[in-house]
């Protein structure tokens, strides 16, 4: 059976990097590796959370993106944002001359996604009527948080919510909308402005669905550059006009943290940072809690605010957004009927997903009985090594390297502990001590004879 592909937005520079491993001991799912000194990711494990990108000291890990010249690649170039795009912008830029300056810059059309929250959310209350479902039901908007429950908690897999995100639902109407006014679809180019790489990662390979909507994905933090720019070089397009999409206090707010969490029925809960997602999913996955209903996690802190793209503190972004929801209290929080509400039942009908599979076998074999066979010998290795989870292998943790020896891609020698042993028996010499650590750390990492004596130090 032929594994099936994964698109991932993040990739390593491989002449900037200079083999840290901070990546390598900051990803949640331990898909990094460091090889002949460089940093080496591991795509069946990887889940484009971006922690790998945070914490890089020189800036190797960078992420794959759509340029933005492809949007001219149609005739129709319809920009779909995020709340948290508005949120970049210092207070005296106006929503409105950022929708305008979108216009001015090459999109045909703009909307703000979360208009398609108040359907989203009213079909997930529909969604939690059937109580047969398992529970907790784990909520499907951060594809980051997908792609882990796939990974590290495949047990969890069936709680997974099974509907789209607004950006789906924002996608799936501005298509149907432009197409019912004679549009060819193929004229018609979607392009979701992303906050994070994980984002990118499921509109290229999405879970749950053939193919998405989108037809491809702009980096935030390179927008709002050209924005910001293009706004304070002044002379605006006087002929051009954009009125911002009117919002609901609760669409504002949904991306953040609690923002979907505080309009479920039942006992909810809200899990913030991909290291805190982990650690509950697991006491979830072992029964050590229960009773809850509606689990919202977040990859990154403050929810999308948190997002590796964003280019503002995501304190601030908060900020930014709850003074928008304060200003829409001050004008009476009631809005226009959105267009989007005439196609409903249309988009409600889109927006079911079809299953969500476990990946976690696919890491040590796509045929399932050698995995299982491959994971019962790792688990056999890994009581031959010391336990520490040193990273000097190369991996961040023992277990890791068990895994890679089942899979040829390491072997028992590798652990420095094990040399030693393997040095003290006569079966390997100094010589071929150091080119094992030549081979993980690059040549010249160490250098034998170069450190100097305890008494010229």
């Amino acid at each position: 059976m032929d594994a099936p592909f994964f698109f991932h937005a993040l990739k390593v520079n491989e002449e900037v990097c200079i083999g840290c491993s901070h990546c390598m001991n900051a990803c949640p799912t331990e898909a990094i590796r460091i090889w002949r000194g460089k940093a080496v990711i591991d795509e069946n494990q990887c889940i484009d959370c971006g922690e790998c990108h945070r914490v890089c000291p020189v800036n190797a890990i960078y992420v794959d993106q759509d340029e933005f010249d492809t949007i001219f690649n149609y005739k129709y170039r319809v920009a779909l944002f995020p709340s948290v795009f508005i949120g970049q912008f210092p207070d005296e830029i106006k929503a409105s001359q950022v929708y305008k300056t979108l216009l001015e810059i090459g999109f045909t059309h703009v909307y703000e996604v979360e208009r398609a929250v108040e359907i989203l959310n009213e079909s997930i209350l529909e969604y939690q009527e059937d109580t047969s479902r398992e529970h907790p039901i784990i909520s499907s908007f951060c594809p980051a948080i997908i792609r882990l429950v796939q990974v590290k908690f495949p047990s969890l897999v069936d709680n997974i919510l099974k509907l789209g995100t607004p950006s789906d639902i924002a996608a799936q109407f501005y298509k149907k909308k432009l197409i019912d006014k004679g549009i060819a679809k193929e004229d018609i180019g979607i392009f979701y402005i992303t906050p994070c790489a994980a984002k990118i990662a499921a509109i290229k390979s999405p879970v749950g669905e053939e193919k998405s909507v989108v037809s491809g994905a702009i980096n935030l933090n390179n927008l709002y550059n050209r924005v910001y720019r293009k706004i304070k070089e002044g002379n605006p397009d006087n002929t051009i006009e954009a009125e911002p999409t009117e919002l609901y206090d609760f669409e504002i707010l949904w991306t953040l943290t609690k923002g979907e969490s505080s309009r479920v029925n039942g006992r909810a809960l809200a899990i913030d940072g991909i290291h805190n997602a982990m650690e509950f999913l697991e006491k979830v996955e072992n029964e050590e809690v229960t009773g809850i209903d509606f689990l919202e996690c977040r990859a990154c802190h403050e929810g999308c605010a948190g997002g590796i793209l964003n280019p503002q503190n995501r304190f601030l972004i908060v900020e930014r957004m709850q003074d928008r929801v304060a200003r829409n209290r001050e004008k009476g929080g009631n809005i226009t009927p959105s267009g989007i509400n005439n196609y409903k039942e249309y988009l409600k009908r889109k927006l079911p997903l079809g299953e969500v599979v476990p990946r976690s076998m696919m890491m040590l074999d796509t045929n399932m009985a050698e995995a299982m066979k491959k994971m019962k010998l790792a688990q056999k290795i890994e009581t031959q090594l010391p336990g520490i989870d040193c990273g000097a292998c190369g991996a961040p943790t023992c277990r890791a390297l068990s895994e890679d020896i089942v899979k040829g891609n390491a072997s028992l020698s590798h652990c420095v502990f094990v040399q030693k042993v393997l040095m003290k028996n006569g079966e390997i010499n100094m010589d071929t001590a150091f080119a094992i650590i030549d081979k993980i750390w690059g040549e010249q990492r160490v250098v034998r004879g170069s450190l100097k004596k305890n008494n010229e130090i």
